[in-house]
């Protein structure tokens, strides 16, 4: 069902007069509600099922354990950040900060951390991987937003070694 659909199917609505109306086909789940005219206006809720055959066959592939985050020397492009380590992502996956949202984030800026510290987690097809520090030093700057997506060797964090 595309865009053009969705909104021929609520104009229908509201011109029908109907309070509500549900739809649901293959992967998509549509909910209509109406009101009377005065009061609040319309609320459209569109999501999309979760698809249940991709998951298992996905599940194997990820069961294997995630490598520690490699560490190399930033590129010496800027003068500043030439003494800095920079922590690259391993993996592709979501940037987390947090290892729960209800939990405080693993590092701040000006922290000093050991090697092996964890400095944030990284999600990939449902699983939460733990990226720990190679080296021992203070976090100078965190380069990712939380909950962001991130690429394979993506810069996460700069670390001052000394």
């Amino acid at each position: 069902m595309d865009l053009k659909e969705i909104q021929n199917l609520i104009k229908f609505v509201s011109n029908s007069g109907v309070a509500e109306v549900k739809l649901e086909t293959g992967d998509i789940k549509i909910t209509i509600k109406t009101t009377v005219e005065g009061s609040t206006p319309e609320i459209t809720y569109v999501q999309q099922a979760p698809i249940q055959q991709a998951l298992p066959q996905a599940a194997p592939v990820a069961a294997a354990p995630a490598p520690a985050a490699p560490a190399a020397p930033a590129a010496p492009a800027a003068d500043d950040t030439s003494k800095y380590i920079t922590v690259k992502s391993p993996i592709i996956g979501t940037f987390y900060r947090k290892p729960a949202p209800d939990k405080p984030v693993f590092v701040e800026v000006g922290a000093t951390i050991s090697k092996g510290d964890v400095l944030c987690v990284i999600e990939a097809m449902k699983l939460f991987n733990e990226i720990e520090s190679e080296v021992a030093g203070k976090i100078v700057k965190i380069l990712v937003d939380d909950m962001s997506p991130v690429e394979f060797d993506q810069p996460l964090f700069l670390v001052d070694p000394s």
